[in-house]
């Protein structure tokens, strides 16, 4: 396979083929994320997307998920990202489920049609970065859109069939607006209703423009039992008709996975035991990214 740079892939994706079809961001603006500092956002070419392919046909038979990397494969031109994905269901049939990062500009450049001819040709399963509801945190950590419109195109995407998984992140209000950006991530989230969510706790990366403001004093960590009760906060401030709540990133001080609205006050409940410190929190040098 051809791969280059550093690539993340969602943790859910680590049994998948992963088909590095992009390099980089296209936003690449977020000042917590160093993930594709340093790395210019560009389509590969298609023999290179289709000879990894090939590769995958040979030896990757015993993997039924494919993962479309890197940052945002969703922008990739409608005619472009069509070729690509009938040459995954022609050379690896097997495959049941494509999936991809997703941010609100590659949704909007979509038509409703076209997302659903995606669906149609394998795409079941998309990740947007939300990070917050909380307008004020969205505008400072540079996200490039604000709630109303995380939830137009939330929405847009979950209206064509793919199922949508969001990404939050605890900490990144600091702690003055930890309440705010707690209650309104809940609110956009109810709002769009997503099949999952995936909440991570703040980890500061060297280089990035966050961490900057960390070392100047102009940005405070929450503490664990600080982060722990934003958490709380979020998920009892977040109304799912049937989805999963995700907290079991590595990144975490208190693993949680909740079906809701089943099991959020059990949720709720474990959360607080452990604020009370009946339950032990991962210890920090457990945590990673």
């Amino acid at each position: 396979m051809h791969y280059e740079g550093d690539m993340i892939r969602p943790p859910s994706e680590a049994g998948s083929i992963l088909l590095q079809v992009t390099l980089g961001c296209s936003h690449n603006k977020c000042t917590f994320c160093g993930t594709f500092r340093g790395k210019r956002f560009n389509i590969k070419k298609d023999d290179v997307i289709f000879e990894d392919i090939e590769f995958a046909a040979k030896h990757m038979q015993h993997q039924n998920k494919l993962f479309i990397c890197d940052g945002d494969a969703l922008i990739i031109p409608q005619r472009r990202l069509v070729k690509i994905l009938k040459q995954i269901q022609t050379r690896l049939p097997w495959v049941n489920q494509v999936s991809l990062y997703a941010n609100t500009k590659s949704i909007k450049m979509k038509t409703e049609e076209e997302l659903t001819e995606l669906h149609n040709l394998g795409v079941k399963l998309a990740y947007m970065g939300l990070e917050s509801g909380d307008d004020v945190t969205l505008k400072n950590i540079r996200k490039g859109a604000d709630s109303n419109r995380m939830i137009e195109m939330g929405k847009k995407i979950r209206r064509s069939g793919i199922k949508l998984s969001i990404t939050v992140l605890i900490g990144l209000a600091g702690p003055d607006r930890s309440k705010i950006h707690a209650r309104e991530t809940g609110r956009v989230l109810s709002a769009i209703d997503p099949e999952f969510v995936g909440a991570l706790s703040l980890m500061l990366i060297p280089g990035t423009e966050l961490y900057a403001e960390y070392e100047k004093g102009e940005f405070e960590l929450l503490t664990p039992n600080k982060m722990l009760e934003e958490l709380g906060n979020m998920i009892a401030a977040t109304d799912l008709s049937s989805g999963l709540f995700h907290a079991n990133h590595a990144s975490n001080y208190l693993p949680i996975r909740a079906k809701l609205p089943e099991e959020k006050e059990k949720t709720l409940k474990l959360i607080n035991s452990a604020l009370k410190g009946k339950i032990e929190l991962r210890p920090e040098y457990m945590r990673a990214l």
